[in-house]
């Protein structure tokens, strides 16, 4: 059994631009370790995703070689030509002639509103009887509850596509769990997004290490964690953003359904990592664009998490810091805004983490 799909966000890059040839090569690789499923979005990379897709797949490759996902950024639309403008604009980056799955990208409750004021989901089966699009659905971001109202109105669309790794399955906020099994109370099958949490998942504490050794101790962290939503039950496709071969060879492994035994192994190790982490973000990118400081929130993320598990090693993270903010805006640049927090779908109180990211490496001598 693999349900790996091949998320074109991640995409490897040489001085902030696409890696063509490397993409190439990963791209050939996933194909030919039997690997079928692409994912992109029109807004993923401002565009260049969608064009990777074009360049490195569709005109390199014969189309019923695989099957290409993308999704439609209705929160920005108006109108159904909006829809229209950009669907079109989506088949010419990607080099073809429909998409094997179609979705609203980025569902919560302020985009479903719009949603159903401009009958998106009415376009998806405008796309769907045309043959644009063999199969519709959305990606989600709330509440289960919210996602039970959109099922139950839409029973229409074929798939959810929803965040599920074994750190945010029983989470408050995320609520993996009870939005997995709203989707098997509607007879939806799931795609999974980030189940290795943007990568977390793959540099965990070494504590954590050692429980998940007690189910396999040849096994990589990443492993681990994609395995575990390739188990459940409902998910048909669980979507990693590789950047490298090794990431291809180590994920197109055939992998058994981990037993609840194993689960709970997984459990053991949850209450480690959010231990050791301050910051649950999964570098996704979408506070990027709503910043009007252009501060590099997820890299700033990263490097606090860096340093709340290993505080002696400020000497060595602070001055990464520093060179980050030659080219972004400080943290201290903050103006609590809070557009950054309204476009999180981790919910994070972006602001309060910038505040303690000040503290820690703005304010010492």
């Amino acid at each position: 059994m693999n349900k790996l799909g091949f998320g074109y966000l991640r995409l490897p890059k040489i001085d902030e631009e696409l890696d063509y040839e490397k993409i190439n090569q990963i791209t050939d690789a996933y194909l030919a370790a039997g690997g079928i499923y692409f994912d992109t979005a029109y807004s993923y990379l401002g565009g260049k995703s969608e064009e990777a897709i074009g360049r490195c797949l569709s005109a390199r490759h014969p189309r019923d070689s695989f099957m290409l996902a993308s999704k439609l950024a209705g929160y920005d639309a108006k109108s159904i030509d909006d829809c229209w403008a950009q669907f079109n604009t989506q088949l010419s980056r990607c080099g073809v002639e429909y998409f094997d799955v179609y979705m609203l990208h980025w569902l919560n409750k302020k985009n479903y509103t719009i949603a159903e004021k401009y009958d998106e989901f009415g376009f998806l089966q405008q796309l769907k009887d045309k043959g644009l699009a063999k199969k519709t659905g959305f990606s989600y971001h709330d509440t289960a509850d919210l996602l039970d109202e959109i099922l139950t109105k839409h029973p229409e669309v074929d798939y959810v596509l929803l965040q599920i790794n074994y750190l945010d399955w029983e989470s408050d906020a995320i609520q993996s769990r009870l939005c997995y099994e709203t989707c098997v109370k509607h007879g939806k099958k799931v795609i999974v997004m980030e189940p290795v949490k943007g990568g977390s998942l793959a540099n965990i504490p070494d504590r954590a290490k050692e429980i998940l050794k007690e189910i396999d101790e040849n096994a990589t962290p990443a492993a681990h964690a994609i395995r575990f939503a390739q188990s459940l039950e409902n998910v048909e496709i669980v979507l990693s953003g590789m950047n490298s071969l090794e990431q291809i060879e180590e994920n197109m492994r055939q992998i058994t359904p981990m037993p609840e035994k194993e689960m709970a192994i997984l459990q053991k190790a949850v209450s480690v990592i959010k231990g050791a982490t301050a910051v649950d973000c999964t570098a996704c990118g979408y506070c990027l664009k709503h910043c009007p400081k252009s501060i590099a929130i997820p890299q700033y993320f990263k490097l606090y998490n860096e340093y709340k598990r290993n505080p002696n090693d400020d000497w060595k993270i602070i001055p990464v810091y520093d060179s980050l903010i030659l080219k972004n805006g400080a943290a201290s640049e903050c103006i609590s805004c809070r557009r950054c927090e309204n476009n999180c779908p981790q919910k994070l109180p972006i602001t309060k983490h910038l505040a303690d990211i000040v503290q820690a490496f703005e304010t010492k001598e």
